[in-house]
């Protein structure tokens, strides 16, 4: 199904939300700006049918229940018949057991700079190894990647790249970190955690780029190894989470609070899509929500929607709807607002709360100056949030 021109909003509650998550900051194929592509998911070599080979690993959230296993990774909680798949398409039941087939299996590998996440307060000018698997739990409209986030590894043409692999291949490109993104983290969790204790162990960083729907549990585990997270926080309104990706808004804001408690460096983008999550009370809400639960010092990004999957028939966001965004957050005390995907915009650039000087000055996803010294602004010398080296 594809958005036709005309279609209007109300006709598309009443569609079905088959679609993909818009998490991914980059197309996949071909060389981008800002990065280095390693492979895409247009190259490789296919996944074997017989999921029990190589690339699959038994899953470590999921309880056997009179009507199949009961995977407990997310909040989906999907019910799984014998031979059957889950909806993030990466987890089948094979004879009473959960494997994931989303295991050493990525269909794409990048080498991208941190701020391409985007992490503009996270060692800043590295480079991040960068993979992804096929799958998603969720079924955003306006998905970015939606040709691997609703596809099964079966689907895609991919790559042998076991943790061990991921590590010495990082490590070898002077990546200060890898990150798990593209498609969803979640989707492929096992392999993204044992790739993170592996880095860990070689002092590689790790980063994820997620929706953040997943249970405490897993969450909770995934943060004894993960440094930094960029969270998708897609709407303050549950209603638009289930019409436009098909998830909820309570478990989203749940993993917001565990990255905090648990230490990990937290950045937010918000996607501001038209007639969809450009209400600028909706926005406001957030806002308040953010400050009131301490999270007013990590960064958000609003990010410029265009017209992609099955939301075609809408324009790219107004930069003056991005702006009026950004005002709204400074206003109600988020410290470091920025606005994506508009080239060379001045909120791309970092500026101190107290003095309002420059401090971060970028050009896409490069540096031209830093005036930042011992994490502090080298004009007023107040502390600047975030992992600076």
């Amino acid at each position: 199904m594809s958005g036709s021109n005309s279609i209007s909003k109300r006709d598309f509650l009443k569609l079905s939300l088959l679609g993909g998550c818009g998490l991914c900051l980059t197309g996949l194929a071909g060389r981008s700006f800002g990065s280095q592509v390693i492979s895409d998911f247009s190259k490789g070599s296919a996944l074997p049918q017989d999921t029990s080979l190589k690339w699959s690993k038994e899953a470590i959230y999921y309880v056997n229940t009179p009507k199949g296993l009961k995977c407990k990774l997310c909040p989906r909680n999907c019910t799984i018949e014998n031979g059957k798949p889950g909806e993030c398409r990466t987890r089948v039941n094979l004879n009473g057991k959960l494997y994931s087939i989303a295991y050493g299996n990525p269909c794409a590998v990048h080498i991208d700079p941190i701020e391409k996440k985007p992490l503009y307060h996270f060692l800043p000018k590295s480079l991040s190894y960068s993979i992804a698997t096929a799958g998603c739990n969720l079924a955003c409209l306006n998905c970015q990647n939606w040709e691997i986030s609703q596809a099964s590894p079966k689907e895609t043409r991919n790559y042998d790249l076991m943790p061990e692999a991921v590590v010495a291949e990082a490590k070898k490109a002077g990546c200060a970190s890898i990150s798990y993104t593209y498609a969803e983290p979640v989707a492929f969790y096992e392999y993204t955690l044992d790739s993170s204790i592996l880095a860990r162990q070689q002092r590689i960083k790790n980063v994820i780029v997620s929706a953040g729907y997943i249970h405490p549990d897993p969450l909770r585990q995934w943060c004894k190894y993960i440094d930094a997270a960029n969270i998708d926080l897609k709407s303050f309104s549950n209603d638009i989470y289930e019409m436009l990706n098909a998830g909820t808004l309570q478990p989203v804001l749940d993993t917001l609070k565990i990255l905090k408690e648990e230490g990990v460096w937290l950045e937010i983008t918000n996607l501001v899509v038209p007639t969809w999550t450009d209400d600028m009370d909706m926005i406001k809400k957030m806002c308040d929500w953010l400050v009131n639960q301490g999270l007013g010092h990590y960064p958000l990004h609003f990010s410029r929607f265009q017209p992609l999957h099955k939301l075609t028939h809408l324009p790219a966001t107004p930069v003056q709807t991005l702006e009026k965004a950004r005002q709204i957050a400074l206003s109600a005390g988020v410290k470091y607002v920025y606005i994506g995907n508009v080239p060379n915009h001045q909120a791309g650039n970092t500026y101190c709360p107290g003095c309002k000087k420059l401090l971060v000055e970028r050009k896409g996803y490069f540096i031209i100056q830093n005036n930042l010294e011992n994490a502090s602004c080298k004009f007023c010398h107040e502390k600047i949030d975030g992992v600076w080296g």
